[in-house]
């Protein structure tokens, strides 16, 4: 997560453990001046492909997923809601993890050594941690926002001031937390190893890594506890107790009886209302299993994606491995983690904000707007070109069959203004409307509290 993590380097807190020099590369040989040669590259040809196919794959859904999320939000003033704030910093942390992080490690789990110089070191390491940490806390943030609205519905609810202030904490703290591996990452030269560059010795090139160097191990392990507390540990204690309490409010919530209402409403009216409760109650039982799943999948996301790499950075800095261990976790295994990591931040935007149907009119009226607004403004210049519509008068009605009326049931016509669409098409939808109860918050967050 800082620097480049992948076999060659020392990661915080996706930093892997350096491995034995002589492990660096499928082929090693030791001359006689105990310097050893290693393998440019880590893998076969063919397992290399393997990798960039899926970095690259993943690469792309992170980039396209989190811009839609970016785009919908900054487009409309109505989907800046609390949540969506959070949901919008998410997807901006969560790209700058794809831009700082994947092109990064994956050329790191490629090749051997570290080849872009000290300034790219320390300044995609710190970017990489600060990226990840303010991910992970807004995850968080947008746990305790849920969880306030539907444990404590009566409650002061969280403004949309108020978030952009725990947004900017939120990045304070990602900094400070990774201010002591900026401080102790630096690119150091391996005066025992030495890379090969053609078939035999005497082609080589020395070797490099960008690591983090402690003055002692004791102290490096502190520094990967507290990461692994502080990013992982309370943030998924944290999720799992707040989801947990509001998947047991939501399961427990059950609508008002309706028995009363139907004998109320006398001998017409009195029939039809036992079915429309029945319909209500079943459309609410759907939301609420809805909830609880997205609840469910959010948490094992959060440890499917994040546990493997925190598991093996624990394992390197604190089990006594051999060398051979050392290399098939660092060659092979890291790989496979940081892929995970990568998957959990790409598919975030696709949880939080593909799954929430605020997103889906938010999305829906911004291309459709754009489609609309073209759509108009084309029609507009042919009928200015239109014989009889050259001049500047502005009462002028459109010719019949006008491809800008829009036909109502009845025989009415109506005219679409410059820069609106009927409403029968629905281009022009509007955000505003906000139809939420406890179970849509879950998904959408708070705009209004329902009775519980």
């Amino acid at each position: 997560m800082t620097e480049s993590a992948g076999p060659n380097s020392s990661n915080s807190p996706d930093r892997a453990v350096d491995p034995p020099a002589p492990q660096q590369g499928p082929r090693a040989s030791t001359a006689p001046l105990n310097i050893t040669y290693v393998d440019l590259y880590l893998h076969k040809p063919s397992v290399a492909a393997v990798f960039a196919v899926f970095y690259l794959l993943i690469f792309l859904v992170c980039m396209v997923g989190n811009g839609i999320v970016c785009f919908v939000v900054l487009r409309s003033r109505n989907m800046r809601t609390v949540t969506n704030i959070f949901i919008l910093n998410l997807a901006i942390s969560d790209m700058l993890v794809g831009i700082f992080c994947m092109p990064t490690t994956l050329i790191d789990n490629i090749i051997t050594g570290w080849p872009f110089g000290s300034i790219v070191c320390k300044l995609s390491g710190m970017v990489q941690g600060i990226s990840v940490s303010a991910s992970v806390f807004t995850l968080v943030a947008i746990a305790v926002d849920r969880f306030r609205c539907i444990v404590y519905p009566f409650k002061q609810k969280i403004t949309v001031g108020i978030s952009k202030l725990i947004i900017v904490l939120i990045w304070v703290l990602a900094v400070s937390i990774m201010c002591p591996s900026g401080l102790m990452l630096q690119v150091t030269k391996e005066h025992s190893v030495r890379i090969r560059t053609g078939r035999n010795d005497d082609a080589s090139r020395p070797f490099y890594w960008c690591r983090e160097n402690w003055p002692t191990q004791q102290m490096r392990k502190v520094y990967t506890t507290v990461l692994f507390a502080n990013i992982f540990l309370a943030p998924l204690a944290l999720i799992v107790i707040m989801y947990a309490r509001i998947g047991f409010t939501l399961f427990k919530t059950t609508l008002p009886s309706s028995g009363g209402s139907g004998s109320d409403g006398g001998g017409g009216g009195g029939g039809g209302r036992p079915a429309a409760a029945d319909r209500r109650q079943t459309t609410s039982g759907k939301k609420k299993r809805r909830a609880i799943k997205m609840l469910l999948v959010v948490a094992l996301l959060f440890v499917v994606s994040w546990l493997p790499l925190w598991t093996l950075m624990m394992l390197s800095d604190y089990a006594s491995l051999s060398a051979h261990q050392h290399r098939v976790i660092n060659i092979y295994a890291y790989p496979l983690s940081h892929w995970l990591a990568f998957f959990g931040s790409s598919v975030n935007p696709i949880i939080y904000g593909f799954f929430n149907d605020n997103f889906h009119r938010g999305f829906q009226a911004a291309f459709k707007f754009q489609l609309c607004s073209a759509v108009m403004e084309r029609h507009r210049t042919i009928s200015l070109r239109l014989p009889g519509n050259a001049g500047p008068r502005g009462n002028q009605q459109p010719p019949p069959g006008f491809s800008g009326l829009a036909s109502r049931p009845g025989g009415r016509v109506e005219v679409a203004e410059e820069g609106q669409c009927s409403s029968q098409d629905e281009r022009c939808a509007s955000v505003s409307r906000e139809e939420h109860d406890e179970h849509d918050l879950v998904i959408e967050g708070p705009v209004k509290v329902s009775q519980v």
